[in-house]
């Protein structure tokens, strides 16, 4: 662990500045423009990136030595956001905040490029457990991450709802600017990542994207597939509430509170990640994995059900304390049967498979949203029809997307115990 802590903490940095840069781009497009179909695109473009990217950074993280990867990827986003930043203090104000103009879009795609580029430090940590961590902590380091991801929630949340309440848009921008580059220095000049040699594949000499590697890894693993299509249509569900999240949170409360609201039940995912890297994930991680999703699509048929703040809030920190405990099962399940030299590919076909189809859903979920569910929910029949079950009010659109979400993501996971992929890939971990 002596060498994964100062990878964990200097990724952290990097991916706090990136969370705090989005989260702030995501609440600044919604309260100037007020809509929720282009929150909606802004979140489906990032994932839809995410999902085109993952498979390149994955064979480059097995091509190339470890630090090299992450250096490469935090120069790339501090490039990125210095040219966002000369975008937006030479674009005029009207003309940057009219969002069915191009200029917000091209400011919003350069902060996202630079964001997911960053993702890329995160396939390379998934392997730094493997090759610096022991086997039988594989769970418990994977729970660390899953703390230092809720710590960085936390902060990123408080303090971008502040930082867009009370310094605007320009400043937060310069603020993440000096971090990333703090954090670039950091990993120069102060983290060691011991690799003797690259565990070096031969099939992967000189390809860019090793698609059919990836594929033929996962084949290897019974069942690792169907772990994976499972994942995918859950983030297919999840970006239900991706997309309409915050603008369900902005109706309930002002932006700076909105932040804070996130930040204190993010401590949820700080206590999952610390419950698992104390207790680990025991020896039916899948099994884990499965009920925690029962759990999760119970709260989010609940915790829209009425407008209410409180409950919004309870809701949303027994979903996020849910969010390390699924993760890690994922990363400890594959850092457990497949290879090291063919881990990056792997990790990052799985984040790009499950990334796509996060999407696919918010961006069609905006649109629904703004012309259908809401005028629905706020015309009489629909008040009519669902008022007993949702009440009424101004968010009771958003609220009826979350049930039916919920309910869809309810049944996936009950059927997944039923499956060939469930017993198979349970047998062969077991074994492993």
């Amino acid at each position: 662990m002596k060498n994964f802590i100062p990878v964990l903490i200097n990724t952290a940095l990097a991916n706090i500045t990136t969370s705090y840069l989005w989260f702030a781009l995501t609440f600044w497009v919604y309260l100037e423009t007020r809509s929720v179909l282009a929150t909606g695109l802004i979140g489906g473009t990032y994932m839809l990136l995410v999902a085109i990217s993952s498979l390149f950074f994955g064979t480059l993280v097995d091509q190339h030595r470890k630090k090299v990867v992450m250096v490469a990827s935090g120069l790339f986003t501090l490039v990125t956001y210095l040219i966002a930043a000369l975008v937006f203090v030479l674009t005029p104000a009207g003309a940057l905040l009219d969002w069915t103009g191009p200029f917000l879009w091209i400011f919003a795609s350069i902060v996202l490029i630079g964001s997911v580029v960053e993702n890329m430090r995160n396939i390379a940590l998934s392997t730094t457990v493997t090759l610096l961590v022991p086997k039988e902590k594989y769970a418990n380091a994977n729970g660390l991450v899953g703390t230092v991801q809720g710590l960085g929630f936390l902060v990123t949340s408080v303090f971008s709802g502040l930082s867009i309440g009370f310094l605007g848009m320009g400043w937060t921008l310069a603020i993440a600017l000096v971090v990333t580059l703090l954090a670039t220095i950091h990993l120069v000049f102060f983290v060691k990542i011991p690799e003797e040699e690259i565990a070096h594949d031969p099939d992967l000499a000189n390809k860019r994207i090793d698609i059919k590697g990836s594929i033929a890894a996962i084949k290897l693993v019974p069942g690792l597939f169907g772990l994976l299509i499972f994942s995918t249509f859950n983030n297919f569900i999840g970006g239900i509430y991706m997309a309409l999240m915050d603008p369900y949170g902005l109706t309930l409360f002002s932006v700076q509170i909105w932040g804070i609201v996130l930040g204190v039940t993010s401590t949820g995912f700080i206590i999952g990640g610390i419950i698992i890297a104390k207790r680990g994930l025991g020896k039916k991680p899948l099994r884990t994995l499965l009920l925690a999703n029962i759990v999760m699509a119970t709260i989010g048929i609940l915790f829209g059900i009425r407008e209410f703040w409180l409950l919004y809030a309870i809701g949303i920190f027994l979903y996020m304390l849910l969010i390390p405990i699924i993760e890690a099962t994922e990363q400890t399940i594959i850092q457990t049967v497949v290879p090291l030299k063919r881990q990056g590919r792997v990790f990052g076909f799985a984040q790009s498979f499950e990334a796509a189809a996060s999407p696919i859903t918010a961006i069609l979920i905006g649109p629904i949203a703004q012309f259908w569910v809401i005028p629905f929910m706020n015309s009489a029949d629909g008040k009519a029809q669902l008022g007993w079950l949702l009440g009424s009010g101004d968010a009771r659109g958003i609220a009826l997307l979350f049930v039916i979400g919920g309910l869809i993501m309810l049944v996936a996971a009950a059927l997944a115990f039923k499956t060939r992929s469930y017993k198979v890939l349970s047998q062969f971990y077991s074994k492993t």
